[in-house]
């Protein structure tokens, strides 16, 4: 299976910079896409950014021009450059991976158990 590990998170002052990190471990194809979710209080969750190996990068419109998603894929991990954030960032974000099956038990589909970002003066 894949664990994902969500690391960087905090809080910070509007207009502020953070940077999370994922690292993807266990049965990992090199061909994947990963990217951060995020969900605040009351809300669904929604799409950040998402970037595939070797792939070019996808960006929510609420995040562009301020957000820039990046991987290492020797090392299996996701970054995401948080700046000139506001307080309507503040939410969990959740790390994804999805990758083709590798067992019939497994949908392929793969989260991390969430890091807060909270955005405030």
């Amino acid at each position: 299976q894949v664990q994902l590990v969500e690391s960087g998170g905090g809080l910070v002052q509007p207009g502020g910079s953070l940077r999370l990190s994922c690292a993807a471990s266990g049965r990992i194809l090199s061909i994947n896409n990963m990217g951060w979710y995020r969900q605040a209080p009351g809300k669904q969750r929604e799409l950040v950014a998402t970037i595939a190996s070797g792939g070019m990068p996808n960006y929510s419109d609420a995040v562009k021009g301020r957000f820039t998603i990046s991987r290492d894929n020797a090392k299996n991990t996701v970054f995401l450059q948080m700046n000139s954030l506001k307080p309507e960032d503040t939410a969990v974000y959740y790390c994804r991976l999805i990758q083709v099956p590798t067992s019939p038990y497994s949908s392929g589909v793969y989260w991390g158990q969430g890091t807060q970002v909270t955005v405030s003066s």
